[in-house]
């Protein structure tokens, strides 16, 4: 049914009339005159709504064209709709497509937008997120990249993390390293600089990175000779080679530690400074008599070292070195090294490790930068750090009164391989001793198998008869 308001047909509704509409209309149609008519709708909450539409003849037939819903719109509103609508039919155009060209150009628009925010994203991607794909694809280490993780987090993401790779110039880069210099971390700052240099070329040959870096590889321009302090030798970092009597004095020292604490009244060991645990001793006297790596060595299993027939091997997977160049090794135990791993089996023949960690968990070694730290925390006259919490910090493990520098644990393995050649032993097969991938050609490599074990045992056995007589004198 078409109804009409009061004033009569072809007059229009009123907002007191549309007020009053009846629940009692529903499905009736309100003609407001003009082509514009109203459908009386009633939802669930018994609450009523009037869609209007307008009526107009388009290619000899009559279509309809929606102008809004009272209450939601005004009649005023509605009926300047039905007036556009009017306008478009007389001048050729029908309103239903305007609508919809104008939905489809809003949705250009809107689609135009986000595609060029997606465009300023791309262009605008944060170095973290380069430095995220690096770590994911680019860059696989053996600890499963957790020190590249820290050092980056410590000194390069707070400052360049959120910055636009694009915008990164060689200016970001060395400010970065300067920072770490006036820390005092030459050392990390070098490593630091490596590393970047290594992300960058990564980032290079790979898109998106390739596309922001335009301008060229900003860490490319870096010197770091340039930024690291003026004293600190790059090329010879760590030559530190101990002497004989440095070696008996660290003998002396590790004996006096364990001496005074052990004569130390009950109830006052606390006030002494306790000795460096026997199992880091027994690694540091294992590294100078096998010219192993420290972390190689505290990754070992007990199931790599036979004590009968007087070897130890260094599985691939523990070797240092790129993927492709790393080879396991064997290491013939002299008299030396054969003592301290028997020392050592007394002190942790029960786990799987020669190295357990200290919850003891079958599948954990203690971790390989522990001994460096224990050595380096007894030799603090040497750091510029503060005192750390929980940690030894005195300068018990100082040899020559610092005289010669502080030493690391890696020095033994350089003071060992020394020792070797002031032995008249080969540099060639001191190279093999310490695990070094060859030289030369391809060819060589290919064919020339020779394992050289005899000369090689004969080598560590001179090395070995060498420390006990240092260390067995006064």
């Amino acid at each position: 049914m078409t109804r009409y308001p009061k004033s009569g047909k072809g007059k229009k509704w009123t907002a007191l009339e549309l007020k009053a509409v009846p629940l009692a209309w529903r499905g009736d149609m309100l003609s407001d005159g003009d082509g514009l008519t109203g459908e009386v709708r009633v939802v669930g909450d018994q609450t009523i709504s009037i869609h209007f539409k307008f009526a107009f003849k388009w290619n000899g037939k009559v279509a309809w064209y929606y102008c809004g819903t009272w209450p939601a719109l005004s009649m005023e509103q509605i009926r300047r709709q039905r007036d556009e609508a009017r306008d478009l039919v007389r001048s050729g155009v029908n309103p239903n497509d305007q609508k919809k060209a104008e939905r489809i150009e809003n949705q250009a628009a809107v689609e135009a937008t986000i595609a060029q925010a997606a465009a300023e994203a791309s262009l605008n991607k944060p170095f973290k997120d380069m430095f995220d794909a690096w770590l994911t694809d680019g860059v696989a280490r053996k600890d499963g990249n957790a020190e590249l993780r820290r050092s980056f987090e410590k000194d390069v993401l707070p400052v360049l993390g959120e910055k636009p790779v694009r915008s990164i110039t060689e200016h970001d880069l060395r400010k970065v390293l300067r920072s770490m210099v006036a820390r005092g971390v030459n050392r990390m700052s070098v490593r630091v600089h490596q590393d970047l240099v290594q992300l960058f070329a990564w980032a290079e040959k790979r898109q998106p990175w390739r596309g922001l870096l335009i301008e060229g590889n900003p860490a490319d321009l870096i010197e770091i000779r340039k930024i690291v302090s003026k004293d600190f030798d790059m090329v010879n970092e760590r030559d530190r080679v101990l002497s004989a009597k440095e070696l008996q004095e660290l003998l002396a020292i590790f004996q006096r530690m364990e001496a005074d604490y052990e004569e130390a009244p009950a109830g006052h060991k606390y006030e002494m400074p306790r000795p460096l645990k026997r199992e880091t001793q027994l690694a540091i006297w294992i590294c100078l008599g096998t010219l192993c790596r420290i972390g190689e060595l505290l990754m070992t299993r007990w199931k790599d070292v036979d004590l009968v027939e007087r070897y130890w091997t260094i599985p691939i997977e523990n070797v240092k070195g790129p993927m492709g160049k790393k080879q396991g090794h064997r290491v013939y135990l002299s008299d030396f090294s054969l003592r301290q791993f028997q020392a050592l089996k007394a002190l942790t023949g029960t786990s799987p490790y020669c190295f357990p960690a200290r919850n003891h968990k079958e599948d954990a070694h203690i971790d390989v930068k522990t001994v460096s730290k224990q050595v380096g925390d007894r030799q603090i006259q040497f750091k510029t750090r503060k005192d750390l919490s929980r940690r030894a910090n005195d300068n018990a493990l100082v040899l020559k009164s610092g005289s010669h520098r502080e030493w690391t644990p890696h020095d033994m393995r350089r003071t060992g391989a020394t020792m070797m050649q002031a032995l008249g032993i080969l540099p060639d097969i001191i190279d093999r001793c310490q695990n070094h991938v060859m030289a030369g050609s391809r060819v060589r490599r290919h064919y020339l198998h020779h394992e050289f074990a005899d000369e090689k045992k004969a080598a560590w056995e001179k090395l070995g008869q060498r420390i006990d007589d240092i260390l067995a004198q006064d």
